[in-house]
């Protein structure tokens, strides 16, 4: 049973073996087409038994740059012109025939070509290696050899395999070799002599203690790199063996004590050494399963030792990295990659998908499985630095300097090479994961029992998260001075890291070790970086040689934007950022007029943007004791005021602007905060100087329903600029919001009239203007606003809000004139008041009937309809029965006169309408 169950073991493991043998070699064979047909070399013809000459020409056409067509002057011969290249390149063709030879001798492989050549080849190895394992276990039941002697048979097995690999080899012809690639004979044997001594040695040390483990280390190094020596002479699958065999040797050999610089020497060496062999063989399989290997062992030595030096781990990852940058793939394939991207693009732009793969080819540019391999293993090691550092009390300022160090140079990798796409993406998120954690540790670290710095060492923390976000500007003003105009989407994408990156980290920072009374390092900070982004945009601006705006200038002037935002809160405090914050964004809107940028005149728009979250914020600005209780002339008028002005202003100042949508945003915002600043300054006032939200309030509830109708009208404006079912529907939604609100709180649950509140001592600026009046005027705008622009439902929903706000303001404001600031329902009615209600209703209907001519609004002429029907219902019901005298007659007569006039008016109207019909 023990021999069927090795049998399986060891047929399954050559299965798989064969199976990434093949993949491997698959990929070679593509590699080595396109590499020769960039040199201009075509195989000829006659290398395989059944190759034509439609076959070469489609194997031609699939290179770039190649012609389609065959030649005019014979159909198994190249081109002309391909012929003067190969010419050009003897020096190396038998090189490059090696290459091109598979991807021929594959399409014409037959069953008894596969059976004979191939399966022979791996059933002879299979039984091979079977022979060996069962002398060996032979040779141990029957107590024929000690130990030591089926050592060294197995070692001399092993090197007799290896011996015989090579001679087959030398004697193996050149296109043989290259037609049965995965099935090499030489290879077969090498590999098989490799796992032989391998065995032994480790056999020696681990299993009979025969030699000591510094011995059993230098051995078994030593025939990994010769493994990865004979990968040159045998491909890229012996050379994945002898990596294995070299990155799991220091984990075979026991040692008490392990020296990290040893150990980690060791393993650069190895890695280096697969690197300069992957190089010579241009393998890219290999190299990728190299990176990741190297980057397991740290992570493995940080988790899993008593005592950590860093050092040498970082220094790993540095040269990984580094390697990665200029040994292989490095600058040797950095020009060819972006000549094949160019080539794609224009190849994709006839198509209607050429914008899509235009922004996807550099993320998906090869060699893609090292440039991840070594992005992510080298972010995963530099966060376990700081991980470690907080779990186990290593100094965190070190580590941070280190994982600075480690994020640094993944960055430099995705600036310095076309093909670093993820490389520049995941040390952007990882610096800014790695930094807030790093500089977040004071507020977690009570919560999750981890150590924390000492006070006075914070600052080399933020001074390294700092350090580590300019590293980013300047890395990505290295990648556009040298990808700029070639590279636009990836220009585009390093124009984000570069705004994005320091910016997360500067606030992080701030937020946590920041005085926020004034900071002068983070707003120098937030100054320095505001000034070299807008440098590098006006650079950026002027480098390009098209005549449109470059996208990465945009995005830096944004940046910019943003940074001088940061500074300004870090420097200023209380209502002054509130209060700056647009005028900063009307410097970049006035530098419009200097620099066409689309994004200047939009920092405007942010500016507006904060402010309002600001104030929704801290609605008074400043310190409630800070506020004062003069009407109108406190730092309300300040605070709401500055930023109203100066939105009106820009508003004048884009009325020109071709952009329709920027025109009605700054015009819809505009509006807001004249509508906010008027509430809030009735609010303060009406409530003796006095903001706060311990007990609702109409007041309180009616700078809600405002907010609500001028989010609707800028919802409205921005979807009229840029068709959007979002601004579309949320504005409506927000529009219907706010009348259920009027019905549900003004008119009945906050109404002074049910409640008994006050309504302010000042006769018209009160309670009553805000709850009622500037909402009934903001329905009204909106309503014309969308008059043939939203469902006519909709506008007549708001305009007869505005109309029934406008009735309850008036009538409301009778009862105030009569009974003074308290209108309670149980004060009881007034002769002279129930008679004035009569007047208001009539006269306000007269206006609504009056709007409605004006305008054609069918939705106002029906309401003068009803509010004319109540008064008339009331003056024949109430005021017959409560009035007397000269008031009751007076009553009667003012109706009879308006009603008359009503129909004289209807009169002229049709008969008008009639005449122009």
């Amino acid at each position: 049973m023990m021999d069927l169950l090795l049998i399986v073991v060891v047929v399954v493991g050559i299965v798989i073996l064969r199976s990434y043998n093949q993949r491997l070699q698959r990929l070679e064979s593509r590699v080595s087409e396109l590499q020769n047909a960039l040199a201009g070399h075509v195989p000829a013809v006659g290398m395989g038994e059944s190759a034509t000459a439609a076959e070469l020409a489609e194997t031609v056409s699939q290179f770039p740059g190649s012609s389609t067509q065959p030649s005019s002057e014979t159909a198994a011969e190249p081109s002309a012109e391909l012929k003067e290249a190969a010419s050009a390149e003897a020096g190396t063709q038998e090189q490059k025939e090696e290459f091109v030879a598979p991807a021929l001798a594959q399409k014409q492989e037959s069953l008894e070509t596969t059976i004979g050549a191939r399966w022979a080849v791996w059933v002879g190895g299979i039984a091979l290696a079977l022979g060996g394992i069962f002398l060996v276990k032979y040779s141990i039941e029957s107590g024929l050899l000690s130990p030591a002697v089926r050592l060294v048979l197995a070692a001399i097995f092993g090197l007799v395999l290896v011996a015989a690999g090579e001679i087959i080899r030398h004697r193996s012809e050149p296109v043989l070799a290259n037609t049965f690639q995965n099935a090499m004979i030489p290879g077969v044997l090498t590999a098989a002599g490799v796992v032989a001594l391998f065995g032994s040695t480790y056999a020696a040390h681990g299993i009979y203690g025969f030699i000591g483990p510094a011995t059993a280390f230098v051995l078994l190094g030593l025939i990994s790199l010769a493994t990865l020596g004979l990968s040159l002479l045998h491909g890229q699958a012996l050379a994945g063996l002898g990596l294995l065999a070299s990155m799991i040797t220091p984990a075979l050999i026991a040692s008490t004590a392990p020296r990290p610089w040893t150990l980690f020497g060791y393993l650069v060496f190895t890695w280096l050494t697969t690197i300069a062999a992957s190089r010579l063989r241009r393998w890219y399989v290999v190299p990728s399963f190299a990176n990741a290997l190297l980057s397991i062992w740290p992570l493995l030595y940080v988790f899993n030792s008593d005592m950590v030096d860093m050092a040498p781990v970082t220094l790993t990852m540095l040269a990984m990295v580094a390697g990665t940058i200029f040994i292989w793939p490095g600058r040797y394939e950095a020009a060819a990659t972006a000549a094949e991207s160019a080539g794609s693009v224009e190849a994709e732009e006839p198509s209607a998908s050429s914008p899509a793969g235009h922004w996807a080819v550099f993320l998906t540019r090869a060699p893609l499985g090292m440039t991840l391999t070594a992005s992510i293993g080298a972010a995963a090691v530099a966060l376990s630095l700081l991980a470690y550092s907080l779990l186990y009390g290593y100094p965190l300022p070190d580590a941070s300097f280190l994982f600075a160090a480690i994020i640094a140079t993944v960055a430099a990798f995705g600036g310095g090479r076309a093909y670093g796409a993820w490389a520049a993406i995941l040390s952007a998120v990882a610096a800014g994961f790695g930094m807030f954690i790093a500089l977040m540790q004071p507020e977690i670290g009570a919560e999750l029992n981890i150590a924390q710095i000492v006070p006075q060492l914070s600052y080399l923390v933020v001074y390294a998260g700092l350090g580590l976000g300019a590293v980013f500007v300047i890395v990505g003003f290295f990648f556009l001075r040298r990808f700029g105009e070639s590279e636009k989407p990836f220009a585009a994408l390093w124009g984000i890291l570069m705004v994005a990156t320091p910016l997360t980290i500067a606030v992080i920072s701030y937020v946590t070790f920041g005085n926020w009374t004034r900071d002068w390092l983070h707003g120098l900070y937030g100054i320095g970086l505001g000034v070299v982004l807008l440098a590098l945009a006006e650079w950026q601006s002027r480098q390009s040689s098209e005549s449109e705006i470059p996208l990465p200038t945009n995005i830096l002037a944004v940046g910019s934007c943003a940074a001088f935002a940061f500074a300004l809160h870090t420097l200023t405090h209380d209502a002054l950022p509130t209060i700056l914050l647009p005028v900063l964004g009307m410097v970049f809107l006035l530098a419009g007029r200097a620099r066409s940028w689309p994004a200047l005149p939009w920092m405007m728009v942010a500016a507006l943007i904060i402010v309002l979250g600001r104030i929704a914020w801290r609605p008074t600005v400043v310190d409630p004791d800070e506020l004062g209780m003069t009407p109108v002339f406190n730092m309300l008028l300040a605070g709401y005021g500055i930023p109203a002005a100066l939105a009106v202003w820009s508003a004048f100042e884009v009325r020109r602007s071709p952009d329709l949508r920027l025109r009605n945003t700054l015009q819809a915002l505009a509006s807001v905060l004249v509508l906010l600043t008027i509430a809030i300054l009735v609010r303060h006032a009406m409530n003796g100087g006095v903001l706060n939200a311990n007990v609702p309030t109409l007041g309180e509830q009616s700078i809600y329903t405002l907010l609500a109708i001028g989010a609707s009208a800028t919802l409205m404006a921005l979807d009229l600029s840029a068709s959007s079912p979002v601004f579309r529907y949320g504005g409506m939604a927000l529009g219907v919001l706010s009348v259920i609100l009027i019905l549900m709180l003004h008119l009945f649950g906050l109404d002074p009239f049910i409640t008994g509140e006050s309504t302010g001592r000042i006769p018209f600026f009160n309670l009553l203007l805000l709850g009622y009046l500037l909402p009934a005027l903001a329905y009204g705008g909106v309503a014309l606003y969308g008059r043939n622009r939203r469902p006519l439902a909709y506008v007549m929903m708001l305009a007869v809000a505005g109309a029934v706000m406008t009735f309850a303001w008036a009538t409301l404001s009778v009862r105030r004139f009569w009974q003074g600031e308290y209108i309670p329902l149980w004060n009881g009615f007034i002769q002279g008041e129930v008679y004035s209600y009569s007047v208001v209703w009539l006269l306000i209907g007269i206006a609504l009937l009056w709007l409605g001519a004006r305008f054609d609004a069918r939705s106002l002429r029906i309401a003068s309809a009803v509010l004319v029907f109540v008064a008339v219902v009331k003056v024949f019901l109430i005021d017959m029965a409560n009035l007397e005298g000269f008031l009751r007659a007076l009553s009667f007569i003012g109706l009879g006169a308006v009603l008359i006039g009503i129909g004289l008016f209807y009169q002229k109207v049709l008969t008008g309408r009639k005449a122009t019909e």
